[in-house]
């Protein structure tokens, strides 16, 4: 599945959000798990990729399975400043 530039930037900054599951990227861009890793893995740099892996591995709020129950939006409500 080919992606434009805009949506390959935005699935980096869901992969990058601690709420967002990937359970979300895949409704939304039909990309798995492990298609998203290749994705990061292709897209950043060797040591971005190491620190995103590191923070993304065994994250719960990634994985909507292991999530816990309170948790019900995919972003920390303190994330978006309004203005």
């Amino acid at each position: 599945m080919q992606h434009l530039d805009h949506e390959i930037s935005r699935i980096i900054e869901m992969a990058w959000e601690d709420r967002t599951p990937f359970e979300a990227i895949n409704q939304q861009f039909g990309l798995n798990e492990k298609s998203v890793i290749a994705l990061m893995r292709e897209q950043l740099t060797s040591s971005s990729f190491k620190l995103w892996r590191k923070r993304a591995a065994g994250r719960q709020t990634k994985h909507l399975k292991i999530r816990h129950p309170d948790i019900s939006r995919g972003y920390c409500k303190t994330q978006y400043k309004h203005r």
